[in-house]
């Protein structure tokens, strides 16, 4: 008996028992409920393939499929001084930046990086929603600053890519001050006459709405994207108002004048290119014919 169970038993279970499926294999889409095998939702660029909702990328993975060949160079961002109130509530934070510095493997919500788009010299920022929601404090002001000021060295296109839930609460006014320092440096690459691009991504909100987000000469936002300052139960108490169904789908702000154009991520780099050619290129693409009268 007991080389029934101990030889052939086992031998049995091993060819019959189904083997276990990794459970990252599959994705189920938030929106729609579809499970997606994971190589067709990464060769799609994280959208769902059955109804185009848009899963949130990576800063890096952004960068890669925005660069010509998916390569760029990364910039080291200034220091700036952390928890500058000595903010603390469930936890202390610095032990909040260790503990998203471990899960993202980045410094703080944002990665700028410069190379080309389309053969022309672009310099990105992309705030990364992994990352705290992606909120702006001190560190993201002065990386945007710091990717503004590469832009005019280079003479070249600024992008910005948002995803973020506002002004970082645990930085309090020096997180606000940021959306003053971000215009200001905005304002001075304008000045230069060069391109400044902004792509909305879900969410934009908050004090990066009302700042920098909305100060491109182009604003484009993703299929889908939520775009506001504050909640829509907060803007519905404050105004005692009842708002249109989806007022901050990006949708609805193109509908109503507040976007130049809702783009399906597979489609944003081509679009881009475009834009960044047209705003670049101001030759004319022949030689002029003069026409002569008789």
């Amino acid at each position: 008996m007991s080389w029934l169970t101990n030889y052939v038993r086992p031998k049995i279970h091993k060819i019959v028992k189904p083997r276990e499926v990794p459970d990252n294999l599959w994705t189920k889409c938030p929106k729609c409920g579809e499970m997606i095998f994971h190589k067709e939702l990464e060769q799609n660029l994280d959208v769902c393939p059955k109804c185009s909702y848009h899963f949130h990328l990576s800063a890096k993975k952004r960068l890669e499929t925005l660069f010509d060949s998916g390569k760029f160079t990364e910039i080291v961002l200034p220091k700036v001084r952390e928890n500058p109130l000595d903010f603390e509530d469930v936890k202390k934070y610095p032990e909040r930046l260790k503990e998203y510095r471990k899960k993202t493997s980045q410094n703080d919500a944002i990665r700028v990086a410069h190379g080309s788009i389309g053969g022309m010299p672009v310099v990105v920022g992309v705030l990364d929603f992994n990352f705290m929601g992606g909120s702006m404090g001190m560190a993201v002001g002065e990386a945007i600053v710091a990717a503004a000021d590469l832009a005019a060295l280079q003479e070249a296109t600024l992008l910005l890519v948002t995803a973020s839930g506002g002004a970082r609460m645990q930085e309090g006014m020096f997180a606000l001050s940021q959306m003053v320092r971000t215009t200001a440096a905005i304002k001075k690459l304008k000045e230069k006459g060069l391109p400044y691009i902004v792509v909305m991504t879900d969410p934009t909100t908050g004090g990066v709405t009302a700042s920098f987000a909305s100060l491109g000469d182009i604003l484009l936002a993703e299929t889908g994207a939520t775009i506001g300052f504050a909640g829509a139960r907060v803007v519905e108490q404050t105004i005692r108002e009842s708002l249109p169904q989806g007022f901050q789908t990006a949708e609805y702000l193109l509908k109503h004048g507040m976007l130049d154009m809702v783009v399906n991520r597979k489609d944003l780099r081509g679009i881009l290119i475009r834009i960044i050619s047209l705003l670049t290129n101001t030759e004319p693409s022949g030689d002029i014919v003069k026409l002569s009268h008789s």
